[in-house]
């Protein structure tokens, strides 16, 4: 079953949460370590702006330490501060975990669209890195149908926000209108992009944008109706910008508070207000100590997503019934797992015996008619269900009851069959919805 470990926004502050987080072209090489040090089999980095979490397959008893090992060796952090800061899921609760993560309901703003997405593409760079298997794949496909079930049949996702659209929604706030403000973007990624959008609808007419890669910050700016210009530029514009927002990939700060200092002086008292919605962080935390500097992060963030969660209570609980739901049958699939291939050995087993007996038999019949023979045929298909229904019934009760292992030994032990291989990866549907590896159920109907 899995584990889960890891931070996210509810438990450690946005110092903590940016020390850990890993860059997008890290996380393949990250997990391949990750399998290489800890003998896991099976791993998956999902990494966000308000989470880092590390996903596995192993003993729930080793996790903790093993797994705080990996991170403090990985990242700028001592194993005692992820102690303070970090959580563990075991099995039943870290697949309701994963769901309600996938779901957005464990997301600092409740039924935002982004994490889906990041689930996702955490899930495609395990699979690059090769750490996928029976447990995690099929656990992250049923995640992405969880998440679908949730979005489509609540109202959680009407009215969508996001990180983004939070810090819009902040800035909006401090000047009551952005119609006639000036807004500088540094950086062209998605989330970027995603408050430059959300900039535009709240009226905003000006918008400038920055980025390492100018080609990137043009086709921003065009997309906008707005101008590009070169990152050594940057500080140029700040001198006349009312609202800077800062989303790059940059590993360190690119904003310091020298540079606070001298962009004070340059705008004679004028205020200028920084949104940082980078992690790790842009902007230094200490430039907000400059007079008419001001700064807010994504901690910063809460008081605009408690405005949005008070809107979407019933949403969310009819969200977590769905969650529920969902991690209650998975967890009986996966116990089904471990009978499955003892039910199906068990058939062929009563099948060969019933095929050898009507071989040892068929001589004393005499000429057989087609008719006769699919008579006989059907016979024993009938038998054999017959014999089948009452253990292929305990074995399932027991399963559910976790008991399954004992019961699957004594039948092996009955009727001879060999210990089961490992079982397979499941197959998805059409839709992306696992398809659980069948259980034979017995043929009642008697031909006669």
């Amino acid at each position: 079953m899995p584990i889960v470990y890891g931070m996210n926004h509810a438990s450690a502050p946005l110092a903590v949460r940016e020390r850990v987080a890993f860059p997008e072209h890290q996380i393949v090489d990250a997990v391949a370590r990750l399998r290489r040090t800890t003998g896991v089999e099976e791993a998956l980095i999902l990494s966000t702006c308000n989470r880092t979490e590390l996903i596995v397959s192993m003993p729930p008893e080793e996790a903790s330490g093993t797994l705080a090992r990996f991170l403090a060796r990985e990242r700028p952090i001592t194993e005692e501060e992820l102690e303070r800061h970090c959580y563990l899921y075991a099995d039943e609760e870290a697949v309701r975990h994963v769901f309600r993560t996938a779901a957005s309901l464990d997301s600092m703003v409740v039924g935002e669209a982004q994490i889906l997405g990041q689930v996702k593409e955490a899930y495609a760079l395990a699979g690059r890195a090769g750490s996928l298997g029976a447990v995690l794949d099929s656990l992250c496909r049923r995640a992405f149908v969880v998440a679908k079930r949730v979005r489509s049949e609540t109202g959680i996702a009407r009215n969508p926000v996001s990180i983004a659209r939070a810090a819009v929604g902040l800035a909006r706030d401090i000047f009551g209108g952005l119609e006639d403000r000036t807004v500088l973007i540094v950086g062209a990624g998605k989330m970027a992009r995603l408050a430059a959008r959300h900039l535009i609808d709240q009226g905003v007419r000006t918008v400038v944008v920055a980025n390492r890669s100018f080609q990137r910050a043009d086709e921003l700016a065009r997309d906008l109706g707005g101008r590009a210009v070169p990152f050594d530029r940057v500080f140029e514009e700040m001198e006349r910008a009312d609202i800077v927002i800062a989303s790059t990939a940059a590993p360190h700060t690119v904003i310091q508070r020298d540079d606070a200092q001298r962009l004070s002086r340059a705008r004679r008292g004028r205020p200028i207000f920084f949104i940082d919605i980078a992690v790790p962080r842009d902007v230094d935390p200490t430039v907000n100590e400059v007079d008419n500097v001001y700064l807010y992060d994504l901690d910063d963030l809460q008081g605009v997503v408690r405005a949005n969660l008070d809107g979407r209570r019933q949403e969310v609980r009819s969200a977590e019934a769905i969650v529920e739901l969902e991690t209650a049958a998975f967890l009986a699939w996966t116990k089904s797992l471990h009978v499955a291939p003892t039910i199906v050995e068990l058939r062929r087993r009563l099948h060969d015996i019933a095929g050898q007996e009507l071989a040892r038999f068929h001589g004393r019949f005499g000429p057989l008619t087609t008719s006769q023979e699919e008579v006989i045929r059907q016979m024993t298909e009938s038998l054999v269900n017959k014999l089948l229904h009452p253990p292929t019934l305990a074995l399932k009760r027991a399963a559910a009851l976790n008991e399954g292992g004992l019961r699957v030994k004594l039948i092996r032990e009955i009727f001879g069959i060999d210990p089961p291989a490992p079982a397979p990866v499941p197959e998805t549907g059409g839709q992306g919805v696992v398809e659980p590896v069948e259980t034979p159920e017995p043929t009642h109907k008697e031909h006669r």
